[in-house]
């Protein structure tokens, strides 16, 4: 644990992103392979317990720490409340421990040992084999850890136990640390943490310079595109980049190898269940792998639906006839990642799109023979569920202007900008694919709920929620957090204390007369919600200090441009 805690300590002294790097390869090199293993999963951002039940909640640490510190409850949580994570509370919270602590304790507990204790050890040893356990016994082993570990190994204890370790490592330096440590590609160490979970064994596999069996059962890492900031003009000669439309849907790979097919979103979740008729007929697809769109696309129709449509797919796996009837829909490829067992990301975009329709085509004819000898009901065109992204064609940046002005109308989000020349890289690398998106919708409303925000803002009123007018009634359509600055955060705190009219938990209702112009990728018609639409990405645009609660807009009015 001492060792990690060093870790840790030393990436939060540092902003340089090589000198992180290299202080994790250094650590991988030094640690034995189930601390390592650990250390991966944490520093790529994953949770401690992912998928098991905590040692404990935070209630009960709360109580705990005042039952360890002789402290009040409602000292406590003033505290927590100032400090705003809980982990560093705890940690300022319980006294540092003396060398007396270092004797074994009438109570059985040994701090030597908990002294000594690896990280994996921690975390497998005890963490795991206590969850559920009585509560005695795990106030017991979190008060022997708070009077034995000293200084970052006792903070780094209690984010652990709390579920969160903010490291400020980001996945992309955890991948090239260990491909420096191991020799192979960062695409491979990418590739391989994809579904990952920790092990001594896997930890071995990751760094291995040998093919292991899980490889060709994995997705390819997604290359992400950056929003455009500016115009495309500063791109440079048009005729370099390629234009696409950007559709509402989720991305996913399709994963052809060797007879087997897997559909994988870009949160790297295995979608095969919630699509089984989309997965049975990729299948007949020759052994490649594809990156492309999930659409909710109704037959004969010009264009996709939104997002929306898709979500009751997601939320049921094995979905009924009925289901899949309601709600059909189709894989649109744009780009090729893999062909007949041949790797084609390093290859650039240009060849990668030709080979892609020329596979396309391929699988079109493939099809139109194949219905020749079904039934009528049991027909359908490989466009059914597999179709390319449209090339846009433009002669020049401002002609991609107007292209760009009809996206709203075929319920795109904008535009697509990808270098010819570029190859498929490994999450978000500036400079070869770019989001053009459309200016956002935008509404003038109310708020009517405030809450407290996080760490640094623990003790501010940041996190809102907005309301617009039906009838003489205001219904909450949206929650938003990001676009003031700090001054005007604070000048609303102020504001939110003195016009609270009533109290829920952490919540505040206050009066209806701020408005606030509110800023949305796209508003969806949607039974889930309350007022009936919802809304995607809100953000506050500006605080509208030149109008009424009474000027703010309707319901009716965001209904009006929902799709």
């Amino acid at each position: 644990m001492h060792a990690f805690a060093a870790l840790f300590s030393a990436l939060d002294r540092t902003t340089a992103s090589g000198e992180k790097k290299q202080l994790v390869v250094r650590y991988l090199q030094a640690a034995a392979a189930p601390d390592a293993a650990w250390a991966v999963w944490l520093l790529s951002g994953e949770k401690p317990l992912s998928g098991k039940k905590r040692i404990a909640n935070a209630a009960e640490l709360r109580r705990w720490i005042a039952e360890y510190c002789a402290m009040p409850d409602w000292l406590v949580q003033l505290s927590y409340e100032q400090v705003g994570d809980l982990a560093e509370c705890l940690h300022l919270l319980a006294p540092a421990p003396s060398i007396q602590n270092f004797v074994s304790e009438a109570d059985g507990s040994d701090p030597l040992l908990a002294q000594t204790l690896s990280l994996s050890q921690w975390i497998e040893a005890d963490f795991f084999t206590l969850t559920g356990s009585p509560e005695a016994t795990r106030k017991a082993l979190i008060f022997s850890a708070w009077r034995s570990l000293g200084g970052d190994a006792r903070l780094v204890f209690n984010k652990l136990i709390t579920g969160n370790l903010r490291v400020g490592v980001s996945r992309l330096t955890v991948q090239s640390a260990l491909a420096e440590l191991s020799g192979l590609p960062e695409a491979k160490i990418a590739q391989r943490l994809i579904a990952w979970q920790p092990s001594a064994e896997r930890y071995l596999q990751l760094i291995s310079p040998f093919d292991i069996p899980t490889d060709q059962s994995l997705p390819l890492p997604f290359f992400l595109a950056s929003a455009l900031e500016g115009e495309p003009a500063a791109l440079g000669e048009c005729a370099q980049w390629q234009l696409e439309w950007k559709w509402d849907g989720i991305r996913l790979q399709v994963l052809q190898r060797c007879g087997q097919c897997a559909l994988y979103s870009r949160g790297e979740e295995r979608l095969d269940e919630q699509f089984p008729e989309l997965l049975e007929a990729l299948k007949r697809l020759p052994d490649c792998v594809l990156d492309g769109e999930l659409l909710a696309w109704p037959k004969h129709a010009a264009h996709p639906q939104s997002f929306t449509a898709l979500q009751p797919r997601l939320q049921r796996k094995n979905p009924s006839a009925k289901t899949i009837a309601a709600i059909p829909v189709r894989f649109q490829a744009y780009d090729l990642l893999e062909y007949l067992g041949e790797d084609w990301r390093e290859r650039p975009l240009s060849a990668r799109r030709s080979m892609l329709e020329a596979l396309h085509q391929q699988v079109s004819l493939a099809e139109a023979a194949r219905q020749v000898s079904l039934a009528e009901a049991a027909r359908q065109t490989s466009a059914d569920w597999f179709s390319l992204s449209e090339r846009i064609t433009f002669q020049s940046w401002e002609h991609a202007a107007k292209v760009r002005d009809e996206a709203r109308e075929r319920g795109c989000e904008g535009l697509m900008i990808k270098r010819l020349a570029s190859s498929y890289q490994i999450g978000r690398r500036r400079g070869d694919w770019w989001k053009w998106k459309l200016d956002p919708l935008t509404v003038d409303a109310v708020m009517i709920y405030a809450q407290a925000g996080h760490g640094q803002r623990s003790n501010l009123y940041s996190d809102y929620t907005f309301a617009l007018w039906e009838d003489d009634r205001l219904v909450p359509i949206a929650k938003a957090y990001s676009g003031l600055t700090n001054q005007e955060i604070i000048e609303l705190d102020k504001w939110i204390r003195a016009h609270t009219t009533d109290k829920f938990g952490p919540v505040r209702q206050v009066k209806g007369e701020l408005v606030f112009e509110l800023g949305f990728e796209a508003v969806n018609i949607s039974k889930r919600h309350k007022s009936g639409i919802a809304v995607r990405f809100p953000r506050i645009l500006r605080w509208r200090k030149d109008k009424l609660a009474t000027e703010a807009d309707t319901l009716s009015t965001l209904k009006a441009i929902a799709r």
